[in-house]
């Protein structure tokens, strides 16, 4: 693939659109309810088995502070490969991978501050609409997964039952 372009996988969350860098993504899966794990943050929502592996699931509504929304038949689970392994991320659809200029992706404006500001890697136009670009590296955070880790290690055996 040329440098001069990025492909992005774009999902939905609520009426906005977010992508991830298509490298970044290892899986798109259709939804499967996690594995509840106790003394985790309310946007970890479990826990699910992926290739002989336990992975945290993230809600990437509570992930961001965005509402609450129902899981629907569009739901999907994309699995993140980041520097610190795979990360599970609910989101509410996800529509395609677009190919785009990669001058097209620019900084997070200096208005942008606060939680959602430090998972965003930039913004992108496709078509007429914003699409706002996730760094995933960032969406589980080197403390998070450090915190994760110790809460699954006491729960390893019934967890991976």
């Amino acid at each position: 693939m040329k440098k001069d372009v990025v492909q992005l996988v774009i999902f939905h969350l609520g009426a906005d659109l977010f992508a991830a860098d298509v490298f970044a993504v290892e899986r798109v899966l259709r939804y499967t309810q996690p594995s509840s794990v106790p003394g985790v943050p309310r946007w970890i929502v479990g826990v699910l088995s992926y290739r002989d592996t336990v992975i945290p699931v993230v809600d990437m509504r509570h992930r961001i502070e965005l509402p609450v929304a129902p899981i629907t038949a569009d739901t999907r689970m994309l699995v993140f490969t980041g520097a610190g392994g795979w990360v599970g991320a609910i989101v509410d659809s996800v529509s395609e991978v677009a190919v785009l200029p990669a001058a097209s992706l620019t900084p997070p404006p200096p208005l942008f501050r606060g939680l959602p500001a430090q998972f965003m890697r930039g913004i992108a136009k496709l078509g007429e609409q914003v699409v706002i670009v996730l760094d995933v590296d960032r969406v589980l955070s080197s403390t998070d997964r450090l915190e994760f880790e110790r809460i699954v290690e006491t729960l390893e055996p019934a967890v991976r039952a």
